[in-house]
């Protein structure tokens, strides 16, 4: 286990901590949104320091690669629908938010099964960081309701539109890449066939020529004994 993956499996550790404090009634609303803040962005925290220290002491693993998302996904979801029921957001945004987030990981499921990747794009990492500043805003705004409020329901609308755009850019990329894939199966598939096609005409051909020299041979071997016949005749 190194520093990387450690980090990744800190950030899934801490979200069950995250939705309790969240979703505790609270008697203080100013502490509340401290430690809800506090431990989100520390959760989110960790995201930023797994990638770095994973590129920085080149430990980047399958483990690594799988984990991450998982724990981003769970970090954002987690918070998105605790807010949901404290009616700090509202739930067709964050289905919308959710859904993709599924429907993406459904995508890159299915790419990795028929061989290729499908890369993070500059837009959809924005996302990640509209996401944490959106669910801060809206945490602190519980407690400071006015510009803060507003400012947070202003990025989760950019948060749900980010995930429509790249959401579709990654559909697009998918199906450019699948294709490009059952292309290049289909030519291979084509190919073998083309040469067993190809072996088994010489297979013919060479059992036709084995035959003919058989052919040859038994010829040749009838001659002597004709000629060793006529002379005993004579």
């Amino acid at each position: 286990m190194n520093l990387p993956n450690g980090l990744t499996l800190i950030r899934i550790f801490l979200v069950p901590f995250i939705v309790v404090v969240l979703l505790t009634r609270p008697t203080e609303i100013q502490s509340w949104a401290i430690w809800g803040v506090s431990l989100f962005l520390g959760a989110a925290l960790t995201d930023l320091l797994d990638g770095y220290f994973a590129r920085r002491r080149k430990q980047v693993t399958t483990l690594g690669r799988l984990l991450d998302p998982i724990a981003d996904k769970l970090l954002i979801s987690s918070a998105l629908i605790s807010l949901v029921e404290l009616d700090l957001a509202e739930a067709w945004m964050v289905a919308i938010i959710v859904g993709r987030e599924f429907a993406v990981n459904g995508l890159r499921s299915i790419a990795s099964s028929e061989g290729f990747a499908i890369e993070a794009s500059t837009l959809g990492k924005g996302k990640m960081v509209l996401q944490v500043a959106a669910v801060v805003g809206l945490i602190l705004g519980r407690a400071h309701p006015g510009w803060i409020s507003q400012t947070a329901k202003f990025l989760l609308w950019a948060v749900v539109a980010s995930a429509l755009v790249s959401m579709v850019q990654y559909f697009k990329e998918f199906w450019s890449k699948l294709d490009t894939s059952i292309k290049h199966r289909e030519y291979r598939r084509l190919r073998l066939l083309a040469r067993q096609r190809q072996i088994r005409a010489e297979r013919r051909e060479l059992r036709r020529l084995r035959r003919l020299e058989g052919k040859k041979r038994s010829g040749l071997d009838a001659e002597p004994r004709a000629m060793g016949s006529l002379q005993d005749s004579g």
